[in-house]
């Protein structure tokens, strides 16, 4: 499948009114994937507003923001993330996003 066809996709499921966060999280990797990279940073950021505890979210939005010279959202990003998987006892993400915190310094 093309990654237009599994944007297509995945928009269909979120207009059906799909409430599963990787649906939402796969919409935002496919819109970066496509080149559209603000779109894909606004839809992570979507994602963390409406699915806080979906922990990818951070590091992978954190990382687009600071390939656009988006510092404050990666920081911002990645401060939410290590709160997140702080809670969620998820040690792998943890580590990972206070390596690409370290990195914007």
């Amino acid at each position: 499948m093309t990654t237009t066809k599994r944007l297509d996709m995945l928009e269909l499921m979120i207009s059906k009114g799909s409430d599963d966060p990787f649906v939402h999280y796969a919409r935002a990797m496919e819109l970066r994937a496509v080149g559209r990279r603000e779109d894909a940073l606004d839809a992570f950021e979507a994602v963390a507003t409406r699915y806080p505890a979906y922990v990818p979210t951070y590091l992978i939005g954190g990382q687009l923001a600071a390939e656009l010279a988006r510092e404050d959202a990666a920081r911002s990003l990645y401060g939410r993330g290590i709160e997140r998987a702080t809670a969620a006892g998820d040690g792998k993400a943890l580590s990972e996003i206070k390596s690409a915190l370290a990195e914007l310094d």
